[in-house]
């Protein structure tokens, strides 16, 4: 089943709803459902688009199309304004995306989701340009068709390494098995054919009591491997075995015996091994990446995976942990790429959670990710490092030249491919976070922040489609403070306040000093036009706090202006551009919140600023 089914069955609907009434496109449409060869759905799918910008040109230009090139007719458009932002947006990115020469081309598959995904926002905006209202299926029938489709066959080469068991006396040998599982995870991800489940969705099976067949069906993987370590002093002993979850079958199951010295080898038998059994021949270059090992020292590489263990808890002591671990390795292995990466990581993490002073840490992140490029100018640690950091100090398109050249090397990055997305999506660039999206749900499909489908879907003012896939979310993973407050936002977006506030009053109750969770009852005031209590629950820094992050002001600047606060909404909204949130058409045209703010002239003033760095900023 190809990646790009789902959006094929939609276009499909709209291409049967359309039947004899726009002639043309229904014909461009037809073809496109019709195939599964990507050049062709690329092509019917610029041509499709070429139908309703001729169109456009007729009615909105009042002239004949003619030769003119496509690019030139959607800047005309724009500029005359005869077209909303999103859509011009969409536009351009499939005409961007889809460019087709004289001779069919060989595409990169990621570009084809993307290209159907804006065909679909483009083609029902232009039904509704022209006052035509699509023929839609029941709710029920629907659902029943979500029903039979929510079983999904996984890739065939696809497998997640559950997190091996600590085996040792001692409980505090959990960040040797934990560090192994993730090594291990790593070494796979390096080979091309293989699709490998990222370590923060393997880790949530952690103690489960779940079969292998349920856990494999939840990631969507075909094989599992799982295994244990032993660790006294410097014996250890490490058992794996590769499971088919599709048949339930053991293809192999190993025992390694050895010292600790010898770990890296242990990691690398795991990892040929596995390939070996899903008969898949290494190249040079994988190959080569699975023997390197950025720690030649196993005692420092000991003091890493400790100081790893501690990041991961986000609190203020396990950050300093990490910092004396990380020193420690430091004084063994001397100067060394992956211990600088984790030091600057660190106080990115501090910015990140808000613990320490932004400026400082910015300042210190920056100069080990200095002392990594002294070691390795070509360094992807050195890029992934100084792409978050600059992310975190208002510089977008320096932050996504950095973090491309990072997914350039490690393609399967799924932080890296978060924060792109992130960072396009703050550009008004939704088109471009798609495919990147996609993957990280791919790879990562646990993880809250791989969701971001939702929320592109938001940004193209798409807001039923995005509501119904947080609350997919909101399911998968239960409780997440984040994941439900974005579903109470989305539930606002679509006029549906009344279900929105109990979600709010119970992440209040639950996390009452969380900044998150005060500023959904900041919007729950605001959406009951509470002025009053809206203005209260900003109080004690609230705001302030909030200012200090382009989501949260964005948040605060739509609790203003709900409560008729008009330049304090501008006031927060300014703060979210200055930190980088340049979405132009989401901001111009479609958040709903920020109706009665649009015809105020600071605001007016503010968007062509927003305007020209939205058009400017290229992906």
């Amino acid at each position: 089943m190809a990646i790009w089914s789902a959006e094929i069955k939609e276009l499909e609907k709209l291409s049967e709803s359309i039947k004899s009434q726009f002639t043309e496109l229904e014909k461009e449409l037809g073809h496109l459902v019709k195939t599964e060869d990507e050049n062709v759905i690329m092509l019917y799918s610029r041509r499709c688009l070429e139908v309703i910008i001729t169109d456009l040109c007729e009615c909105e230009l009042k002239r004949p199309r003619k030769t003119e090139p496509l690019k030139g007719i959607i800047d005309k458009l724009h500029k005359e304004e005869k077209v909303p932002s999103h859509i011009i947006s969409s536009m351009h990115g499939l005409n961007e995306l889809s460019t087709y020469g004289a001779h069919p081309k060989d595409f990169d598959p990621e570009q084809v989701k993307p290209v159907l995904v804006n065909l679909d926002i483009i083609i029902k905006w232009y039904l509704k340009y022209k006052h035509y209202e699509t023929v839609g299926k029941s709710k029920s029938v629907e659902e029943k068709q979500e029903s039979t489709q929510s079983v999904v066959s996984p890739p065939e080469k696809s497998i997640i390494v559950l997190p091996f068991e600590n085996m040792s006396s001692d409980p505090e040998q959990e960040y040797f098995s934990d560090g192994l599982t993730e090594e291990i995870i790593t070494d796979l991800s390096y080979i091309h054919n293989l699709l490998v489940i990222s370590r923060s969705s393997a880790m949530t099976f952690k103690g489960t009591k779940k079969t292998i067949p349920e856990i494999a069906q939840a990631v969507k993987a075909r094989y599992v491997l799982e295994g244990s370590v032993r660790k006294a002093g410097n014996n250890i002993r490490i058992t794996a075995q590769l499971i088919d979850a599709k048949t339930d079958i053991h293809l192999w199951a190993e025992k390694y015996n050895g010292l600790l010295d010898n770990i890296f080898y242990i990691q690398e038998e795991v990892s040929r091994s596995i390939a070996e059994s899903l008969r898949l021949r290494l190249t040079s270059e994988e190959d080569k990446k699975i023997s390197q090992h950025p720690i030649s020292d196993v005692h420092a590489y000991e003091f890493y995976l400790k100081a790893k263990n501690e990041i991961y808890s986000w609190t203020d002591k396990g950050l300093e942990r990490a910092l004396e671990y990380l020193q420690k390795g430091l004084e063994i292995a001397g100067d060394n790429v992956l211990l600088y990466y984790g030091i600057g990581y660190v106080y990115w993490t501090y910015i990140n959670i808000g613990f320490k002073n932004k400026e400082e840490c910015i300042i210190k992140a920056e100069h080990y990710a200095n002392k990594i490029y002294e070691l390795d100018p070509d360094s992807v640690y050195m890029h992934r490092l100084l792409g978050i950091i600059n992310l975190r100090n208002s510089k977008l398109k320096k932050g996504a030249f950095h973090l491309r050249k990072t997914l350039a090397v490690d393609p399967n990055d799924v932080d890296t491919l978060i924060w792109l997305g992130t960072t396009y999506c703050n550009a008004g660039k939704q088109y471009a976070a798609v495919p990147l999206v996609e993957k990280a749900n791919q790879i990562d499909p646990l993880n809250p922040f791989s969701s971001m489908s939702s929320w592109i879907d938001i940004l193209n003012g798409n807001f039923s489609q995005g509501l119904d896939k947080i609350k997919k979310m909101d399911k998968m993973v239960p409780n997440h403070l984040l994941i439900q407050v974005m579903h109470a936002l989305y539930l606002a977006y679509n006029n549906r306040q009344e279900e929105s506030y109990p979600i709010l009053e119970k992440v209040m109750s639950e996390y009452p000093e969380n900044l998150w969770a005060q500023m959904g009852q900041c919007l729950k005031y605001a959406l009951l036009g509470d002025r009053e209590k809206t203005i209260r629950a900003m109080s004690g820094g609230v705001k302030d706090k909030a200012r200090c992050d382009l989501y949260d002001a964005q948040l605060m600047a739509e609790c203003d202006a709900l409560i008729n606060e008009k330049e304090e909404a501008i006031t927060s909204l300014e703060y979210a551009v200055s930190l980088g949130a340049v979405n132009y058409p989401f901001y111009s045209e479609i958040d709903p919140f920020l109706e009665n703010i649009r015809g105020e002239e600071r605001f007016k003033k503010l968007m062509e600023r927003v305007k020209y760095e939205w058009e400017n900023f290229e992906v």
